[in-house]
This record gives structure tokens, sequence and C-alpha cells, in this order.
């Protein structure tokens, strides 16, 4: 009877264990399930410790770039990236933060972390199947004892393995390829735009839900955006309105910067400067809204 028992125990304990491990029991190759988790993971890597640093590729950062220097190397990784596009026949246009940039003086703002361009799914597809983790030789400037001096530098153009995936997902491949600058590891963040929902034919948008009709897409617009050619969206107004508000386009103190007209230069301000800026606006807004009340007041007594 003893024996019947543990060998009942010992059938029991074998047909537990084949349940705990399907693939392994049905045959099924045991690869499937790393492939899958494989799928979802985050392809490109940024640093942590500040704001600052996401906007840089891990695989080539070692620091942050000075304030001084920064526009200079976003000037570089921008017109290197058109250059190389445009001799491809690659069609690629401005979009987000650097589109707004172009607005206002053709130029990368001087707060901004990083670039954004936009290519159609099928030029992605293509810089995907033939210009994939090239690098290119540039010829840009770097800053040395405060001037600028000519310099070589060398970006890679690394093309998101999930870029065909039609939806966000868990949000970690929303950004489809990557142009970085493999001297600081601060990139243009390349995003792919197509007809993604059934439900809205003629509606193009990216994995992280921006969404265009394609008359403001189209035709695309020839300009020149730091110094090179560049295109930009045909209703770009619409589009930076809908994206940052009617204020992006009017308001002349941002980040720490004032807009001088005179220049056509965002110029960082002192805290000083800053402080009496502050303070004026202060004491406009209060004179404002005494002179509502006393409109209000005048209204009640007639």
């Amino acid at each position: 009877m003893a024996s019947l028992t543990s060998l009942f125990t010992a059938l029991l304990a074998f047909f537990s264990v084949a349940q705990a491990m399907p693939a392994l029991a049905t045959g099924a190759p045991s690869h499937l399930e790393p492939r899958r988790i494989a799928a979802q993971a985050k392809y490109f890597w940024e640093p942590t410790g500040s704001l600052a640093r996401l906007h840089y590729d891990i695989r080539y950062f070692k620091e942050e770039v000075p304030y001084d220097e920064h526009r200079l190397v976003l000037r570089d990784l921008i017109r290197s990236y058109l250059g190389v596009l445009d001799a491809h026949g690659a069609e690629t246009w401005l979009a987000h933060g650097t589109l707004l940039g172009w607005w206002w003086n053709g130029q990368v703002m001087p707060w901004d972390y990083d670039l954004d361009v936009q290519v159609s799914n099928d030029t992605l597809q293509w810089l995907g199947d033939n210009m994939n983790r090239t690098e290119h030789a540039f010829d840009g400037t770097s800053l040395v004892d405060g001037a600028e001096r000519p310099a070589t530098k060398t970006y890679l153009l690394d093309v998101n393995p999930h870029h065909s995936d039609l939806t966000r997902g868990d949000g970690a491949n929303v950004i489809d390829a990557r142009w970085i600058d493999m001297q600081t590891g601060l990139f243009i963040d390349i995003t792919g735009v197509r007809e993604r929902e059934e439900s809205r034919p003629g509606v193009w948008s990216c994995k992280n839900y921006h969404r265009y009709d394609a008359r403001q897409l189209w035709p695309l617009r020839p300009t020149v955006f730091e110094g090179v050619p560049a295109l930009v969206p045909y209703s770009y107004q619409d589009i930076l309105t809908d994206e940052y508000g009617h204020k992006s386009i009017v308001a002349e103190e941002w980040e720490h910067h004032r807009w001088e007209a005179q220049t056509k230069q965002w110029i960082l301000m002192s805290q000083d400067e800053e402080n009496e800026r502050k303070d004026q606006a202060k004491e406009l807004k209060a004179q404002d809204l005494a002179l509502q009340e006393e409109e209000q007041e005048q209204e009640q007594v007639s």
C-alpha cells in the first residue's frame, strides 16, 4: 500500500511539473518566450541623473555639453542630417520644438535639449533597409577657448528595429530612429508618420499620438534652417498652435530667455534681469486688475 501511495505521489508531481512548463511539455521551441519579451524591450537608452541627460544616447555620453557649446553642437547635428538625407533624396521635415525654433528665427532655440524631425513611413523603411547603422563624417565646428574652430565630426544613423510597429505599445519605442553625434551623444529624434487608424483615413500620425491631416503636411515648404536648405509642413503655424498653443508664437519670454526683436535672437537673462521683469509683469497685472474693478464699479453705478 505504501508503494502505491509513493507511486501516485510521484506521478502527481510529474504532471504538475509538466503543466508548469507547457513549452517543454508540448515540444514548443523554448526560445519563443524570450523572443516575445525582447520584442517589447526599449531600444534607445539614455543616461539618468538630470533632465538634460535624457537627451543623450548612453553609448556615447561622457558629460553634459555646457550651455555655451550646446547650440553649436545641435547646429552641426541638424546641418549634417539635412545634408546627408538630401544627398540621398530622402524627404524629411522639421517637427515639434525644432519647427518652433525655425518659426522664430530659423535657428535652434538655445534652451532646446535635442532636435526633432519627421519622415514618412516609406522613407523610414528605406532608411532602415539602406542606411541603418551607417556613419557619416561632417566638417563642423567646435568651441576652443571661446572661439569656433573647424572640426571633423562623425554621426551615426541608427534605426530602431521596432520602427514598423503600428501602435505605441508601452511607449518604450516611440522614437523610430536617431541621428547621433558620436562625440557627445546628443541626437536628433526621427519619427515616422503614416496612416495608422482605419477609422481615420487621410490622418497621418506617429506612435506618440501626434496626428496631422495630410493637407497640413503636404506639399512641404522649402526653407532654410541654421543656414542650410530644409523643409517644413505646409500648415506649419496650425501645427505649432495645435501642439503648443497660441502662446508659443507670441510669448517673448521663455525658459529664462527673452526675445530681442532687433537682432531676432533669444537672449539669456541674468537672475537680476529675470527678477526685475517678473516684478514689472506683476505690477502691470495689478494695474490691469485695478482698472477692471474700476470699470465694473462704474457700470454698477450707471
